[in-house]
This record gives C-alpha cells, structure tokens and sequence, in this order.
C-alpha cells in the first residue's frame, strides 16, 4: 500500500479567490486531482514533516466532526428524499461540510461510485461511529437511507445542543477563574512589593518584626515573583502547555470532580440519556434490533449502575427474557421513564417512544443547566474573595496598625 504524505497547499478557486488548507495525498499529482475534484486549482504545495500526519482534510484519520456529521446527513436526507442518486447527493455533501472534512467525503463518493456499499465506505473511509455505520446498514436493507440521513442528522444536532450547553457551563466559571488569577498574580508582582515597601518605611523596626502572618507570607511572596518574574513567566508558560497538551485528561479529571456535585451530577445524567435515548431512536427506526442498538448506545453511559443494568438487560434479552419485565428492573432509570418504556413497549412504539424521552431529557437539560449557572455565580464570587481577599487583608492589617499606633 502506497503512503501517504501530509502537504500544505496554495490553491485558485474556479470563481475566484484564494485557498489554503492542509490535505493527505500519496503525491502531489494525486494532490492536484483531488483539489480540482474540489474545485480548486494547485499553485503551490510544501510536503509537511510527518509530525503533521493525521491533521489532514480527508486524512481518515480522527472522527468526523460532529458538526460535519449533522450537516452531511442533512444534505443526503433532502437530496436522497428528492429522489437525488446518492452518488451525486455525496458530491454535493462534500461542499457543505468543512474543508478538512471535503477530502474524506469525497473518498466516500468514489467508493460508492465503485460499487461499494454505503455503510461499507463509511467503514473504510474511517471517521463514522459504530452508530452511525450500523444505522446506515439498516437502512440499505430497508431502501430507507434518506431517513436514515434525517434521524442521524437530527441525533447530531441534539449532541451538539449538548455540548453547547455543556460548554457553556465550563467556559463561565472557568474564564471567571483565570481572570482572576491573572489579577492576583499582576496585583503580586506588581502591586505588592512597592505596598510592601511603603508599609515598612512607615513602621519601626520594632513594628517591622510584628507584622501578621499574613502580611508576611503575602509580601513575601509578591517580592519574591517580582525578582524571579522570568521564572514565573516561564512557569506559567510551561502549566499551559502541559494543560494544552493533557487537555482531554484534565477535562476528564474535572468532569469527575465535579460529577461528585448533585447538580452537576443530575445535568450530566440529562445529558447521557439525551443522547443514549436520541441513538436508541435513531437506530430503532432504521431498523436495528433492540439488542444490537442496545449494545452501541450503552458505550454514552457513563454511570456504572446504570450501564450494568443497561447491559444485563441485552444480554437477558438476547436469551429470550421480556423486554417489558427487563424494563421494571432497570431502577437506576426514572420510575417515569420506566412506566413509559413499558406501555411502549406493550403498544409496539418503542421507537416513538425513545424519540419522546429524547426531547423530555433534552428539555430537562436546558432546566438544569440554567439552574446550575444561577448556581454558579455566588459561587464565582466567593471563589474571587477567596483569591483576592488575603492579599486585600495582609494589606489592609498593617495600616489598621498603624493609624490604632498613631
């Protein structure tokens, strides 16, 4: 097999202008058909070191982006629902997803072009999740892959709204967090040392050896970062990088953290069955079995009681056990919820059903985590007094002193 190489390219639009990106190809002959396949015109290209390999549009390497996703199956739901031959469906969805997606779905088309089966290319192209893959499967044997398109996009879309969401609640706090830091550490190095200075020319030297603790500590520490304020710089600098580089593991580790935290807990249960209940009805309509779809949306749970249950009610399932007494067994799922899924059950519209508790979940998420926000803000502030207030106080003490001396 021919490797591939990473290149960075200099490209004229067919309607004018200019474009740039980074895209994999095995040279750069094959670099400048795929570009014109895009539109595009090759002016220049320089080959990348290999550290840069899997950063390419169209790589195949990586998941699909999620909002990629949710804007490629909408295309193909209302392209293939129009009676659009998927082929043509996928040039067009090629340009509606972001330029480092282009490359990949355009691999897609060729292989669908050649014959291959649609779930199948997805599969080799790489980037599609197991939901997605086996949605699209079921949909191939039922002649039913614009719907198809449509749940997935639907089910992306709800993911999104998730992580937005998600984002929100973290970004507050933590940018509330780090302006005051960056405040504390200016007031240290710059602040403090000459207050520091001006408090001990007012003082004996006998009132210099009874500072509070506090003030000692406080402008120990201020003088200390303003003579070594290269060695904090380079500090600071090498905590980002390390948090940059471990982003995923930190993100992970305050997840948890928090997760302790009954509101941050409840929000983060909405958002799981948001999204385990969104899949079960995008798989379910397409025609997945229950256990099969049970099986790839239990990998969105994250708590282990209700994964282990999730889990022990496929296997009964695949045994032959019945679903609706499966169901009652699940405790770690709403009462509510359960009562719903078992009536389903029982009228045969589970999938109707699953979609249902997906809008409910969602709805409650949007309740929690504007509950947990208004929750945050006291809490942001006493985080700032936290911060800023011994600084405010080792000052403030000395000249207390001071007037109650004079």
């Amino acid at each position: 097999m021919a490797t591939t190489s990473t290149y960075f390219y200099s490209a004229m639009k067919l309607t004018g202008g200019k474009a740039r990106g980074v895209r994999s190809a095995r040279d750069e002959r094959q670099l400048s058909e795929e570009l014109r396949g895009a539109g595009l015109l090759l002016v220049r290209a320089w080959k990348l070191p290999e550290v840069f390999s899997g950063v390419a549009e169209g790589s195949g390497k990586g998941p699909l982006p999620l909002s990629d996703e949710a804007a490629l199956n909408n295309q193909l739901h209302v392209l293939l629902s129009r009676g659009v031959p998927l082929v043509e469906a996928l040039e067009v969805g090629a340009d509606v997803v972001s330029d480092r997606s282009s490359g990949r779905v355009q691999k897609l088309r060729e292989l669908v072009a050649a014959g291959t089966s649609f779930a199948k290319a997805c599969k080799e192209v790489g980037g599609f999740d197991e939901v997605a893959i086996s949605v699209y499967k079921a949909a191939e044997r039922t002649g039913d892959l614009a719907g198809a398109a449509g749940r997935l996009a639907e089910a992306a879309e709800r993911r999104l709204a998730i992580r937005g969401k998600a984002t929100t609640v973290m970004i507050y706090p933590a940018i509330v967090t780090l302006v005051s830091i960056a405040l504390l550490a200016a007031l240290l190095i710059f602040v403090v040392p000459s207050m520091a200075e001006s408090v001990r020319s007012m003082m004996t030297e006998g009132q210099s050896s009874q500072l509070p603790r506090i003030s000692i500590i406080v402008f120990g520490l201020g003088e200390w970062m303003a003579a070594n304020l290269l060695g904090v710089a380079l500090g600071v600098v090498t905590v980002l990088a390390i948090l940059i580089v471990f982003r995923k593991s930190v993100i992970t580790g305050l997840i948890r953290l928090f997760s302790k935290v009954p509101a941050v807990a409840a929000m983060l249960m909405a958002a799981e069955l948001t999204r385990f209940f969104s899949v079960l009805a995008a798989m379910t309509k397409s025609g997945v079995p229950l256990a099969e779809a049970l099986e790839t949306s239990t990998g969105s749970i994250s708590d282990g009681k209700l994964r282990r249950q999730l889990e022990d009610t496929r296997k009964a399932l695949m045994e032959g056990g019945v679903l609706r007494s499966l169901i009652e067994k699940i405790d770690a799922l709403p009462l509510a919820t359960r009562k719903l899924l078992v009536a389903a059950e029982r009228s045969g519209d589970l999938d109707q059903a699953f979609d249902a508790l997906s809008t409910n979940m969602a709805e409650e998420l949007d309740t929690r985590s504007s509950r947990l926000l208004a929750l945050m803000e006291p809490a942001v502030i006493l985080t700032m007094f936290a911060l800023l207030g011994p600084m405010v106080v080792a000052i403030a003490l000395p000249m207390i002193k001071l007037n109650q001396g004079g």
